[in-house]
Protein backbone atom coordinates (compact mmCIF):
# COMPACT_ATOMS: atom_id res chain seq x y z
CA UNK A 1 0.00 0.00 0.00
CA UNK A 2 1.48 3.33 -1.09
CA UNK A 3 0.84 6.16 1.38
CA UNK A 4 0.21 9.81 0.55
CA UNK A 5 1.44 12.70 2.68
CA UNK A 6 -2.02 13.12 4.23
CA UNK A 7 -2.33 9.41 4.96
CA UNK A 8 1.04 9.39 6.72
CA UNK A 9 -0.10 12.24 8.96
CA UNK A 10 -3.43 10.53 9.63
CA UNK A 11 -1.80 7.24 10.62
CA UNK A 12 0.53 8.99 13.07
CA UNK A 13 -2.35 11.00 14.49
CA UNK A 14 -4.59 7.95 14.92
CA UNK A 15 -1.82 5.87 16.48
CA UNK A 16 -1.16 8.61 19.05
CA UNK A 17 -4.62 10.06 19.70
CA UNK A 18 -6.94 7.10 19.20
CA UNK A 19 -4.76 4.13 20.13
CA UNK A 20 -2.60 5.79 22.76
CA UNK A 21 0.83 4.97 21.33
CA UNK A 22 3.16 7.76 22.54
CA UNK A 23 4.84 9.65 19.72
CA UNK A 24 8.23 9.07 21.32
CA UNK A 25 7.64 5.30 21.04
CA UNK A 26 6.95 5.63 17.32
CA UNK A 27 10.13 7.71 16.94
CA UNK A 28 12.17 5.18 18.92
CA UNK A 29 10.91 2.30 16.76
CA UNK A 30 11.59 4.26 13.58
CA UNK A 31 15.13 5.20 14.54
CA UNK A 32 16.05 1.81 15.88
CA UNK A 33 14.64 0.10 12.79
CA UNK A 34 16.61 2.41 10.51
CA UNK A 35 19.81 1.77 12.49
CA UNK A 36 19.27 -1.97 12.16
CA UNK A 37 18.90 -1.63 8.38
CA UNK A 38 22.11 0.38 8.26
CA UNK A 39 23.96 -2.27 10.26
CA UNK A 40 22.56 -5.02 8.04
CA UNK A 41 23.94 -3.11 5.04
CA UNK A 42 27.39 -3.45 6.57
CA UNK A 43 27.85 0.01 8.08
CA UNK A 44 30.81 -0.01 10.46
CA UNK A 45 31.50 3.69 10.48
CA UNK A 46 32.29 6.41 10.52
CA UNK A 47 28.67 7.52 10.10
CA UNK A 48 27.61 11.17 9.91
CA UNK A 49 23.93 11.85 10.66
CA UNK A 50 22.63 15.15 9.24
CA UNK A 51 19.62 16.29 11.27
CA UNK A 52 17.02 19.01 10.81
CA UNK A 53 14.81 20.44 13.54
CA UNK A 54 11.69 18.32 13.00
CA UNK A 55 10.71 14.73 13.71
CA UNK A 56 12.89 13.51 10.84
CA UNK A 57 15.83 14.94 12.74
CA UNK A 58 14.49 13.27 15.87
CA UNK A 59 14.65 9.92 14.06
CA UNK A 60 18.25 10.78 13.22
CA UNK A 61 19.12 11.28 16.91
CA UNK A 62 17.69 7.84 17.70
CA UNK A 63 19.65 6.29 14.82
CA UNK A 64 22.87 7.84 16.13
CA UNK A 65 22.23 6.50 19.66
CA UNK A 66 21.64 2.96 18.48
CA UNK A 67 24.70 3.02 16.23
CA UNK A 68 26.76 4.23 19.19
CA UNK A 69 25.29 1.44 21.32
CA UNK A 70 26.63 -1.01 18.74
CA UNK A 71 30.09 0.53 18.82
CA UNK A 72 29.83 2.27 15.44
CA UNK A 73 31.69 5.61 15.29
CA UNK A 74 29.00 8.24 14.71
CA UNK A 75 28.57 11.99 14.93
CA UNK A 76 25.64 14.31 14.33
CA UNK A 77 25.56 17.53 12.33
CA UNK A 78 22.55 19.51 13.58
CA UNK A 79 21.40 22.10 11.05
CA UNK A 80 19.21 23.93 13.54
CA UNK A 81 19.65 25.75 16.82
CA UNK A 82 18.98 23.49 19.83
CA UNK A 83 16.28 25.87 21.06
CA UNK A 84 14.38 25.30 17.79
CA UNK A 85 13.86 21.64 18.68
CA UNK A 86 10.64 20.64 20.37
CA UNK A 87 8.70 17.61 21.56
CA UNK A 88 10.11 14.16 20.87
CA UNK A 89 12.97 15.52 18.75
CA UNK A 90 14.18 17.73 21.62
CA UNK A 91 13.86 14.82 24.05
CA UNK A 92 15.99 12.53 21.90
CA UNK A 93 18.57 15.23 21.25
CA UNK A 94 18.94 15.62 25.00
CA UNK A 95 19.38 11.87 25.48
CA UNK A 96 22.02 11.79 22.77
CA UNK A 97 23.90 14.77 24.20
CA UNK A 98 24.00 13.16 27.65
CA UNK A 99 25.19 9.93 26.04
CA UNK A 100 28.33 11.67 24.84
CA UNK A 101 27.72 11.27 21.11
CA UNK A 102 29.25 14.30 19.32
CA UNK A 103 26.64 16.83 18.14
CA UNK A 104 28.02 19.66 16.03
CA UNK A 105 25.50 22.51 15.91
CA UNK A 106 25.48 24.20 12.50
CA UNK A 107 22.17 26.05 12.80
CA UNK A 108 21.95 29.80 12.69
CA UNK A 109 25.02 30.23 10.54
CA UNK A 110 25.81 30.17 6.82
CA UNK A 111 26.99 26.88 5.36
CA UNK A 112 30.66 26.90 4.48
CA UNK A 113 31.04 24.45 1.59
CA UNK A 114 34.65 23.61 2.42
CA UNK A 115 33.89 23.08 6.10
CA UNK A 116 30.96 20.80 5.19
CA UNK A 117 33.16 18.87 2.79
CA UNK A 118 35.62 18.25 5.64
CA UNK A 119 32.76 17.22 7.94
CA UNK A 120 31.63 14.56 5.49
CA UNK A 121 35.08 13.46 4.31
CA UNK A 122 36.04 10.03 5.50
CA UNK A 123 32.47 9.01 6.31
CA UNK A 124 31.46 5.54 5.21
CA UNK A 125 27.78 6.50 5.39
CA UNK A 126 25.85 9.75 5.60
CA UNK A 127 22.31 9.62 7.02
CA UNK A 128 19.88 12.19 5.60
CA UNK A 129 17.52 13.15 8.44
CA UNK A 130 16.90 16.73 7.32
CA UNK A 131 13.30 16.73 6.03
CA UNK A 132 10.51 14.17 6.02
CA UNK A 133 7.32 13.57 4.10
CA UNK A 134 5.76 16.88 5.15
CA UNK A 135 7.99 18.94 2.86
CA UNK A 136 5.74 20.61 0.29
CA UNK A 137 7.99 23.22 -1.33
CA UNK A 138 11.54 23.64 -2.54
CA UNK A 139 14.26 23.37 0.08
CA UNK A 140 15.42 26.85 1.07
CA UNK A 141 18.94 28.09 1.81
CA UNK A 142 21.07 27.00 3.55
CA UNK A 143 19.66 23.48 3.22
CA UNK A 144 20.13 23.45 -0.55
CA UNK A 145 23.86 23.83 0.12
CA UNK A 146 23.79 21.05 2.70
CA UNK A 147 22.11 18.75 0.19
CA UNK A 148 24.65 19.69 -2.48
CA UNK A 149 27.42 18.80 -0.03
CA UNK A 150 25.88 15.41 0.75
CA UNK A 151 25.47 14.61 -2.93
CA UNK A 152 29.03 15.68 -3.75
CA UNK A 153 30.60 13.42 -1.12
CA UNK A 154 31.94 9.90 -1.62
CA UNK A 155 29.96 8.35 1.24
CA UNK A 156 26.98 6.07 0.74
CA UNK A 157 23.72 7.81 1.67
CA UNK A 158 20.77 6.46 3.65
CA UNK A 159 17.63 8.63 3.60
CA UNK A 160 15.25 8.57 6.57
CA UNK A 161 11.64 8.01 5.41
CA UNK A 162 12.17 9.96 2.16
CA UNK A 163 15.15 11.73 0.57
CA UNK A 164 15.09 15.38 1.60
CA UNK A 165 13.70 17.49 -1.24
CA UNK A 166 11.62 14.74 -2.86
CA UNK A 167 7.86 15.23 -2.99
CA UNK A 168 6.06 12.49 -1.06
CA UNK A 169 3.05 12.34 -3.38
CA UNK A 170 4.63 12.81 -6.83
CA UNK A 171 8.12 11.36 -6.44
CA UNK A 172 9.48 14.42 -8.21
CA UNK A 173 12.26 16.61 -6.81
CA UNK A 174 11.06 19.95 -5.47
CA UNK A 175 14.47 21.52 -6.03
CA UNK A 176 17.70 20.46 -4.36
CA UNK A 177 17.19 16.78 -3.45
CA UNK A 178 19.31 14.19 -1.68
CA UNK A 179 20.35 11.31 -3.93
CA UNK A 180 20.28 8.23 -1.69
CA UNK A 181 21.51 4.72 -2.33
CA UNK A 182 19.06 3.42 0.27
CA UNK A 183 15.88 4.80 1.83
CA UNK A 184 14.39 3.47 5.07
CA UNK A 185 10.71 4.39 5.00
CA UNK A 186 8.16 3.86 7.74
CA UNK A 187 4.85 1.94 7.82
CA UNK A 188 4.67 1.64 4.01
CA UNK A 189 6.21 2.99 0.80
CA UNK A 190 5.23 6.51 -0.08
CA UNK A 191 2.97 7.33 -3.02
CA UNK A 192 5.75 9.09 -4.91
CA UNK A 193 7.93 5.97 -4.82
CA UNK A 194 5.66 4.42 -7.45
CA UNK A 195 6.92 7.02 -9.92
CA UNK A 196 9.78 5.42 -11.89
CA UNK A 197 11.54 8.79 -11.88
CA UNK A 198 11.90 8.55 -8.09
CA UNK A 199 14.24 5.56 -8.30
CA UNK A 200 17.34 7.64 -8.93
CA UNK A 201 16.68 9.51 -5.67
CA UNK A 202 15.41 6.79 -3.30
CA UNK A 203 17.67 3.90 -4.35
CA UNK A 204 16.70 0.66 -2.63
CA UNK A 205 13.68 1.09 -0.36
CA UNK A 206 13.41 -0.68 3.01
CA UNK A 207 10.07 -0.56 4.85
CA UNK A 208 10.26 -0.51 8.65
CA UNK A 209 7.37 -1.17 11.04
CA UNK A 210 7.25 1.52 13.76
CA UNK A 211 4.58 -0.13 15.88
CA UNK A 212 1.49 1.77 14.71
CA UNK A 213 -1.42 -0.64 15.28
CA UNK A 214 -2.59 -2.38 12.12
CA UNK A 215 -6.10 -1.17 12.89
CA UNK A 216 -4.86 2.42 12.53
CA UNK A 217 -4.25 1.76 8.85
Amino acid sequence: MFLSRDQVRAIDRRAIDEFGVPGVVLMENAGRGAAEVLLALGARGPVVVCCGKGNNGGDGFVIARHLDNRGVPVRVLLFARPEELSGDAALNCGILRRSGVPIDVRGGQPVDAESLRRDLAGADWVVDALFGTGLAGAVRPPFDQVIAGINAGAAKVLAVDIPSGLDCDTGEPLGATVRAQHTVTFVGPKKGFANPAAREWVGTVHVVDIGAPRAAL
